[in-house]
C-alpha cells in the first residue's frame, strides 16, 4: 500500500482561500474599528460642545438679568447706588505693608485704587511703563 502524502493537492487549495479570505477581510475590519474609534471620538466632542453651548446660554441669560448685572457692578467694580455711601476696607495687611514700587500689586484691588497709583507713580517719575519690554505693532 502506498503511503498519502500529508499535504493533499485540495488541502492547499483550501489553505490559499481560507488565507486569501483573511487577507480580504483584514482591511476592512480594521478600517471599521477606525471608523467606530473615530465615531466614539466625534461623539464625545459633540458632548463637550452640547455642554459648552449650555454654559454659554446660562452665562448670556444671567447677563440679561439687571439684578445680576448691578450685583456684578458692586461687587467688581465697587459702584454704588444714588443715595447710598458705599465704604471700602482694607485689609490691615494691607496697611502695614505699604507698596513699593515695581512690587506685584494685589489682584483684587479695584480700577479706581490701580489708577489712582498709576498716577501717582507717574507724577513721581517711579514707575514703569505700561508694556515695556515689548515690541511696539506695525
Amino acid at each position: 500500500m502506498r503511503k498519502r502524502p500529508q499535504l493533499t493537492g485540495r488541502a492547499a487549495i483550501l489553505a490559499v482561500v481560507v488565507c486569501a479570505v483573511a487577507m480580504s477581510l483584514a482591511y476592512p475590519v480594521r478600517e471599521y474599528v477606525a471608523q467606530r474609534r473615530q465615531i466614539a471620538q466625534l461623539e464625545r466632542q459633540q458632548a463637550d460642545a452640547l455642554k459648552h453651548l449650555q454654559a454659554l446660554g446660562e452665562r448670556s441669560r444671567q447677563l440679561d438679568d439687571p439684578a445680576y448685572i448691578r450685583r456684578q457692578a458692586r461687587a467688581r467694580l465697587h459702584y454704588c447706588g444714588t443715595g447710598e455711601k458705599c465704604y471700602v476696607v482694607l485689609d490691615s495687611e494691607a496697611k502695614a505693608k505699604p507698596a513699593k514700587p515695581g512690587t506685584a500689586r494685589r489682584d483684587n484691588a479695584p480700577w479706581y485704587q490701580t489708577l489712582w497709583e498709576s498716577v501717582e507713580a507717574a507724577d513721581r517719575g517711579t514707575g514703569q511703563r505700561v508694556g515695556a519690554g515689548r515690541t511696539p505693532a506695525p
